[in-house]
């Protein structure tokens, strides 16, 4: 009996000791395990970006400057985004399926450069409220899409003050694109500019009907000159317009970004966008949940944030124009300079700002009229 009693005792002692083995076992596993789950969670999955171009990364201009922005996006982020593009995207119904395949893609923020692309965002957007849309130059948003442009007007300006003070025959030529209140309001820009400096020049445009259509663009700015236009400015998205005023000995400015080297000799300035500013701080916004759309939803950015400069001016620029050009800057940073400020005559004769009165954004967004001292007819008009 006392052996049987001291063999049930070590059985019971034994099956304790395993019992607290698999529960200190139990407890190490979790505490090992908790570790490696706390790191899954830490890792998130990087914001997958993508951006939908109108014209090739090299076209020198308008999508080189988009894309520039995007290896901003990506030096500022590191390993938290993944950002890619699809370029020569047609302002046409294939938007639509790119945009689609964007969103198969596991792209949750999506970028469209050019103004052609509103409607087809506007339709994947309504089949996908987990993905944000963002329209550049556009103007109609929804819960899930808002919309953001830069004031290239203010670009446009200072390149008319120069333009003023280095043409000798008094007359202008501009090389424009679509003729929509964006391109209409930096032609008017350009012309006050230059009004500023010499009252009696007169500017004259050529429209080619597209962004980016160097042999177009060529013959355009040929036009011009042909017709007495001894500098030239561009609203397309080549070095077209710059390479044909410096064959034909010419003064011309880049457009969207530097184009000194496509015409060194032609080259007066480059009114380039920075659209590094605003990409970077939306990313912010979608990667700390901060990001919002919906009615109102538009940000149009100038030289106060950084986002348009003139740059690269010409030493055949006298240093007073120069001078000038800068504190034009300084004032629209502060806000203490109105680009848009009356009195401002239309083409018609008739009062479009009244002497002192400053033009507000609802004003400026719908220009689709030129001003006194542009000679040439709008292709809508009658």
């Amino acid at each position: 009996m006392n052996k049987r009693h001291l063999l049930l005792k070590l059985a019971s002692l034994t099956a304790v000791a395993a019992a607290a083995g698999l529960v200190g076992c139990g407890k190490k596993t979790e505490e090992a395990a908790a570790p490696a789950a706390s790191s899954a969670a830490a890792k998130a999955e990087p914001l997958k970006i993508a951006f939908a171009y109108v014209g090739p990364v090299g076209d020198g201009g308008w999508t080189f400057a988009h894309d520039n922005a995007r290896k901003a996006v990506e030096k500022e982020f590191g390993d938290k985004v993944v950002t890619s593009f699809v370029e020569k995207v047609p302002e046409a119904a294939d938007a639509e399926r790119v945009f689609r395949d964007m969103v198969s893609t596991g792209n949750k923020l999506i970028f469209g450069t050019t103004f052609g692309y509103g409607e087809s965002m506007l339709k994947v957007a309504a089949d996908h409220a987990d993905v944000k849309f963002e329209h550049a130059t556009g103007y109609k948003q929804a819960a899930n899409q808002r919309t953001y442009d830069s004031r290239t007007y203010e670009g446009a300006y200072m390149a008319g003050v120069i333009a003023g003070k280095m043409s000798k025959s008094g007359t202008l030529g501009v090389v424009g694109s679509i003729p929509i209140p964006e391109v209409i309001r930096n032609i008017n820009s350009f012309t006050l500019g230059a009004q500023s400096i010499n009252p009696k020049v007169v500017v004259k445009v050529v429209w080619v009907n597209k962004w980016f259509d160097p042999p177009q663009e060529t013959e355009a700015a040929q036009t011009l000159i042909n017709g007495g236009a001894d500098v030239l400015m561009q609203n397309t998205d080549s070095s077209a317009v710059l390479q044909t005023a410096e064959k034909n000995g010419k003064y011309a400015f880049g457009w969207d970004s530097d184009m000194t080297a496509y015409g060194p000799k032609a080259h007066l300035g480059s009114a380039v966008i920075n659209w590094a500013p605003y990409y970077i701080a939306s990313v912010r916004e979608a990667l700390d949940g901060k990001w919002t759309a919906g009615a109102g939803k538009h940000a149009w950015w100038g030289v106060k944030e950084g986002a348009i400069d003139m740059v690269s001016v010409s030493e055949a620029v006298p240093a007073e124009t120069r001078a000038q050009v800068d504190k034009i800057k300084a004032g629209l940073k502060d806000g203490s300079f109105n680009i848009w400020k009356g009195p401002i005559i239309g083409q018609d004769g008739k009062e479009l700002l009244k002497k002192d009165e400053v033009a507000d954004d609802k004003f400026l967004s719908g220009i689709n009229f030129y001003i006194k001292g542009v000679e040439s007819q709008l292709p809508n008009s009658k």
